[in-house]
């Protein structure tokens, strides 16, 4: 999931540690690969392990940034073939 923040930065940061503990429980639950901001801060990027697009916008749409309207997600299907995420094992 690709997002773009939708407020000035100061809005988004706000509300940071919420969407931080968001993506916290996405890993702990073994949804969420790996997270972080895009540079510079327009969005970030959460890839997720999920079986369809529309588990992923199920999962997301409990972002803090979402529901508080800081921020818009757009999905991008991906299957890692090569590097460190090649060969990849579902934790959950």
């Amino acid at each position: 999931m690709i997002s773009t923040y939708l407020k000035p930065l100061d809005e988004v940061d706000a509300a940071r540690a919420d969407h931080l503990a968001f993506v916290d429980e996405l890993e702990k639950s073994g949804y969420a690969v790996t997270a972080g901001r895009i540079d510079p801060p327009t969005g970030g990027i959460i890839l997720l392990d999920v079986d369809t697009e529309a588990e992923a916008h199920e999962l997301i749409a409990r972002d803090p940034y979402v529901v508080r309207g800081l921020a818009s997600y757009a999905a991008t299907g991906w299957h890692p073939t090569r590097g460190a995420l090649a060969g990849y094992q579902r934790t959950r």
